[in-house]
């Protein structure tokens, strides 16, 4: 999305930072919490904040002999079923005892007298935190690796029956797409600072044009780089993060949201347009799809839909934090650099609906 705002990732969004007065949470209460729900624990404890979640503030706790991160829903207003903390914890509760590369979950807090909002807290997984998608400190052996492992664990993901796993009831398996579509121009709505016409258009158009949903599984539903951990020396995915907009649906929606990193272009961040992926190392969009079949056996259809779909859910996330920016609200230093995709997120998800076959 060559539009967008730059913004140096690596050097602005990872690591932590000392916490700001208005995000600061009660430390004798949250002990206390600790004390009551977390195996093991033994404080005092100290806490800084991580620099990225724009979405829900994220912290690391630290005691003297564990270190463990506090995910909390923002303070103020929320949108319904917006900031779903509690959906975060069940989902990786679920899969955690499968082996599947998540945190351990140590408990949910919904008593927002603690800190002021409901909480979980998980372990902390010590690896890379990856944000360039050219992967520029990797050889090409270990970006296909990174690639392939990216893939081959979101597969593993798709193929989990959630009957088995304990999360049969975690959504409605069927009609994903329209559910979500409903969802997200709910929100939208919710959120809207201006009137948008080509989102009207793609509001009005998607529902009537969903794709058959041949299989259903867990999905993750912000499935991207920087939102895993790899292991410090091997190139396997240790850890996938941010749960939030998790629920049980459709495969290919899920994926496609991957390969649109195929589609844009490259910012400092997953974007891959416009790079030698031949002599990166990384695989073509082909060879990804190729693999994830592979692995899965799922069929993978034209996906210009599903990219028109997936710009579209996120022109409703990036909607809701535009929202929270105006409203003072938002709890990532980078949110109205973020707010400020919504435009361009529209145009292309407009664009992509053309491919895919919406009239003018």
């Amino acid at each position: 999305m060559t539009d967008e705002p730059k913004i140096d990732f690596d050097k602005e969004m990872v690591g932590t930072i000392e916490v700001p007065e208005k995000d600061q949470l009660d430390l004798d209460r949250l002990t206390q919490w600790f004390d009551e729900n977390v195996e093991g624990f033994s404080g005092p404890i100290s806490y800084t904040k991580f620099k990225g979640g724009q979405s829900n503030p994220t912290y690391r706790i630290d005691t003297p002999g564990t270190s463990y991160v506090l995910r909390r829903q923002p303070f103020g207003k929320l949108l319904p079923s917006a900031h779903a903390v509690d959906r975060e914890y069940t989902a990786m509760t679920g899969l955690y005892p499968t082996g599947f590369p998540v945190p351990r979950t140590y408990g949910l807090c919904e008593d927002p007298e603690v800190i002021g909002s409901k909480f979980f807290v998980m372990s902390m997984a010590d690896g890379r935190s990856l944000w360039n998608g050219a992967l520029p400190d990797n050889t090409p052996e270990e970006r296909r690796e990174i690639y392939y492992a990216m893939i081959d664990t979101m597969a593993d993901l798709h193929l989990k029956n959630p009957d088995e796993i304990g999360l049969g009831d975690y959504g409605k398996p069927t009609d994903y797409c329209a559910r979500q579509i409903s969802r997200w121009s709910k929100q939208y709505k919710l959120s809207e600072t201006e009137h948008q016409p080509k989102m009207e258009r793609l509001i009005e158009w998607l529902p009537e044009t969903i794709p058959p949903q041949h299989e259903s599984s867990v999905v993750h539903g912000d499935y991207r780089l920087d939102n895993m951990i790899f292991h410090k020396t091997e190139n396997r995915v240790i850890a996938v993060l941010d749960w939030e907009l998790s629920t049980l649906g459709d495969p290919i929606a899920d994926f496609s949201y991957l390969m649109l990193n195929w589609k844009n272009e490259s910012d400092g961040r997953a974007g891959l347009a416009s790079l030698d992926l031949e002599k990166l190392g990384i695989p073509t969009m082909e060879e990804a799809v190729e693999r994830y079949v592979a692995r899965t056996g799922y069929p993978v259809p034209p996906m210009d839909w599903y990219f028109a779909y997936n710009l579209f859910r996120l022109a409703g996330i990036m909607q809701g934090i535009k929202k929270r920016v105006i409203d003072g609200t938002a709890s990532s230093a980078h949110a109205k650099s973020m707010s400020e995709r919504v435009t361009p997120l529209i145009e292309r998800a407009y664009d992509f609906a053309r491919e895919a076959g919406m009239p003018s």
